[in-house]
C-alpha cells in the first residue's frame, strides 16, 4: 500500500535504565560453558553484543509503551483527546487478556472514541502498525494515529539463564536458546497523521510486504523462553529480504544509492553485515544499535529512526528506508520521505 496523505507528526524512543553486558552473562553461565567445553564468546565475538537495557524488575509492557508514548504525543504537540486509533504492536505484553493497548489507553486517558487494540507480528509488528494505522487515515476514517511498542525481555533472561545451569542443559539447548541472551528492552512510539494537519512533518511512503510462512518454525517463543534455529533464520530471512526488496524497487522505485538511511531491524551484527551485503548497502547509511541495546524486536526500526533523528542525521528531503523481518517469516520495507 502506498499513501499520499500520512505525516509522522510524532516519534520518541525510551532507552531501558540497567545494562547488562554480555561478560556479566557469560560469568553466570561460566560452568556451562565449562562443562560443555564451549570456548567461543558467542554473544559478543559472533552476535557482536556487549550489553542489552534492561527495565526494573516491576515495569510491564504496558509502563514502557506509555513512557514512548506521552513522548511522542508531547513531540506531535496534538491533544490525545484527538486519536482516533492506538495500536500497540509489542511482542512482550502485560497478560493475554486485556490487551496491552487498552492498558495503554487508560494510563494515557483517551477519548471513549479511539479505537484501540494489539497487533502481533513478531519483530515486524510496528511497521505493520504504521501500516493499518495509515490506511484509516488514508481513507478519511481518522486524523490522527498513535503506534506504541514496549518490550520487556527481564523474565525471559531469568528463565533462560536458570535452565542452562541446569546440569542436564545441553550444547543443543544452549545453541536454541542463545538467541534469547541477545534481546533487549526499549520503547518507541509514533504518531501518525493526515498530512495537511502536520504541514513539513515527515511523509510516511508506504511500502511492500512478503511472507514465507513455511518457515514458520525457525523461532517460536514464550515470554520467558524462546527456541530459534539462528543459521537458518538468517538463510531463509535474507532470500525472503531479497524477494521483498524486489518488490520495493518496482513498487517505489528504490535504487539503492538514491537512499540516504538504512533502518534495518536490529539481531546481531551477521545478520545486519549479511543484510548490507546482499543489498550492496553502504555502511555508513546504517546507524547500528545492536551492540549496546541488542535485539529489541518490533521497536528495533522505530528506536534506531528516533535515535537518527536525535542525531541530527535526518534532513528535510532524505529517503529513509525501513527494512523489518520477523519471524514466521514476514518481511516489509517501507519508505519515509524527511
Amino acid at each position: 500500500m502506498l499513501f499520499q496523505h500520512v505525516a509522522i507528526a510524532g516519534l520518541a524512543h525510551i532507552d531501558a535504565p540497567r545494562r547488562l553486558t554480555s561478560d556479566e552473562i557469560n560469568a553466570r553461565l561460566k560452568p556451562t560453558l565449562d562443562r560443555l567445553n564451549i570456548k567461543t564468546d558467542v554473544l559478543q565475538d559472533i552476535a557482536g553484543i556487549h550489553a542489552r537495557r534492561l527495565w526494573d524488575d516491576d515495569v510491564q509492557a504496558s509502563d514502557a509503551a506509555t513512557l514512548a508514548a506521552v513522548k511522542a504525543l508531547a513531540d506531535a504537540g496534538i491533544d490525545p483527546a484527538k486519536v482516533g486509533l492506538l495500536v500497540n504492536t509489542s511482542v512482550s505484553r502485560d497478560y493475554l487478556e486485556p490487551s496491552t493497548a487498552s492498558i495503554v489507553s487508560g494510563n494515557l486517558g483517551m477519548s471513549d472514541t479511539c479505537q484501540n487494540f494489539d497487533l502481533a507480528n513478531a519483530c515486524l509488528a510496528f511497521l505493520n502498525g504504521m501500516d493499518v494505522a495509515s490506511r484509516m487515515i488514508e481513507r478519511g476514517e481518522i486524523d490522527y494515529a498513535l503506534v506504541v511498542d514496549g518490550e520487556t525481555a527481564n523474565l525471559a533472561y531469568e528463565k533462560t539463564i536458570e535452565r542452562l545451569l541446569r546440569p542436564e542443559a545441553t550444547e543443543e539447548d544452549f545453541r536454541n536458546e542463545l538467541a534469547t541472551l541477545t534481546l533487549g528492552c526499549g520503547a518507541a512510539a509514533m504518531v501518525l497523521a493526515r498530512a495537511e494537519l502536520a504541514p513539513g512533518a515527515p511523509r510516511y511512503k508506504g511500502g511492500v510486504t512478503r511472507a514465507a510462512t513455511e518457515w514458520n518454525t525457525l523461532c517460536r517463543g514464550n515470554l520467558d523462553r524462546m527456541v530459534t534455529d539462528t543459521r537458518m533464520l538468517l538463510i531463509e530471512g535474507i532470500k525472503l529480504a531479497q524477494k521483498t526488496f524486489i518488490a520495493a524497487k518496482a513498487k517505489l522505485g528504490w535504487a539503492v544509492e538514491e537512499l540516504d538511511e538504512f533502518v534495518i531491524h536490529q539481531v546481531s551484527k551477521a545478520h545486519t553485515a549479511a543484510f548490507i551485503k546482499a543489498f550492496n548497502i553502504d555502511p555508513k547509511k546504517v546507524m547500528t544499535i545492536f551492540g549496546e541495546h541488542g535485539n529489541i524486536g518490533p521497536a528495533s526500526v522505530p528506536i534506531v529512526l528516533s535515535k537518527l533523528r536525535e542525531d541530527g542525521r535526518l534532513k528535510k528531503g532524505d529517503r529513509v528506508a525501513l527494512l523489518g523481518i520477523g519471524s514466521g517469516l514476514n518481511c516489509s520495507m517501507a519508505e519515509v520521505v524527511w
